[in-house]
């Protein structure tokens, strides 16, 4: 790695997959797709596992506007087969924030009915979400894909842990802050993510945030120019953390993932990298599931034991609980941490 990452002792590795099965599909095509996902995820990383002997994590951020019972079924077997976990996607357009509450509450339901989604430690259900279209908090300037404005509030209140949208760059949503945990303030002007308090170690910092019912917590990813692959030889391009057709995973972008250095201010040094796909539709199939993905997970194992920082495979909800952990000033491996606050779904904790 580069010599500032040399110095991170944890990493910590999240994909979140926003899982559009229905994508330019109908039923019969979801179910393809769905049956491909069975056959080929649980051989990523099989014979690759991180330091504490998980493989890969995948965690698949759902439409719960295209609720289907046969899908969402057999996404949870699929959880349950690979331990990973499924969150909340939510598109909505020209929205009433009395709507929007009543399809995050009809789709934490639906969700849990297959025995997905964590709980916190009163046993209420949480969720990470993902915004569709990226427009968080009413925040496309061309007005679309949202429409409700103080809606980290709302989210807040319905039980999400954290969102998990940015970077949408180059999409014109792309908020001003970038490479950041941080926690936002709700407000009715919209576009709240784009100012906030970075996660700061020390109970007298940020870790009073956690509990704030108008503060959310956002997770971003990498978001970087990357200079060692130009457009017309000259213009850096954008890493953008996306595992797309022609970006799929590898150690040159482990390192510039890295060296945007996600951390929590003051804390452990542990660097927490979230990657973002599309990769319910068969074009994004190479890049997730298929030999890339596998290669990637080979050739990453054996750079932590060269570079010799710890790797821990980590679903967003286990990502947010080791940022927690490593804000109440907790030390040491990272790992440890992975069920801090919010505990794993029905469906896995019989595992």
């Amino acid at each position: 790695m580069t010599r500032p990452s040399c110095r991170i002792t944890d990493v910590m590795l999240a994909v979140c997959d926003h899982f559009e099965p229905f994508h330019h599909s109908d039923k019969d095509g979801a179910m393809r797709r769905m049956q491909h996902w069975h056959e080929l995820l649980p051989e990523i990383g099989s014979n690759a596992p991180d330091h504490d002997g998980c493989k890969p994590r995948h965690t698949f951020f759902y439409p719960v506007e295209q609720y289907d019972a046969d899908v969402l079924q057999s996404l949870a077997d699929l959880c349950v087969k690979t331990r990973n976990e499924t969150e909340v996607h939510l598109h909505h357009h020209r929205d009433t924030a009395a709507h929007f509450q009543s399809s995050l509450e009809l789709g934490k339901k639906n969700l849990r009915g297959h025995g997905l989604l964590g709980s916190d430690p009163l046993g209420h259900p949480v969720f990470g979400f993902i915004h569709g279209n990226w427009a968080l908090d009413d925040s496309d300037p061309a007005g679309e894909g949202c429409g409700v404005r103080g809606e980290l509030a709302l989210l807040k209140q319905a039980g999400c842990y954290a969102d998990m949208t940015m970077p949408s760059a180059p999409h014109r949503t792309q908020a001003p802050i970038v490479n950041r945990l941080y926690y936002s303030q709700s407000t009715l002007s919209g576009c709240s993510h784009h100012r906030g308090a970075r996660v700061t170690a020390g109970a007298h910092t940020t870790a009073p945030l956690r509990d704030s019912a108008d503060h959310l917590l956002l997770v971003q990813g990498p978001l970087l120019l990357d200079w060692t692959r130009r457009k017309w030889g000259l213009l850096p391009r954008i890493e953008n953390s996306d595992l797309g057709p022609a970006n799929p995973p590898g150690i040159r972008r482990f390192r510039q993932w890295c060296r945007a250095h996600i951390s929590v201010a003051g804390a452990a040094p542990w660097c927490f990298i979230k990657l973002h796909t599309h990769g319910a539709p068969e074009v994004n199939h190479a890049s997730v599931i298929g030999a890339a993905r596998q290669r990637f997970h080979q050739e990453l194992r054996e750079l932590a034991r060269q570079e010799g920082f710890r790797l821990h495979y980590v679903s967003a909800r286990e990502l947010v609980n080791i940022l927690h952990a490593a804000e109440d000033g907790r030390q040491g491996d990272a790992g440890a941490w992975r069920d801090y606050l919010y505990t794993p779904p029905p469906c896995l904790k019989a595992l």
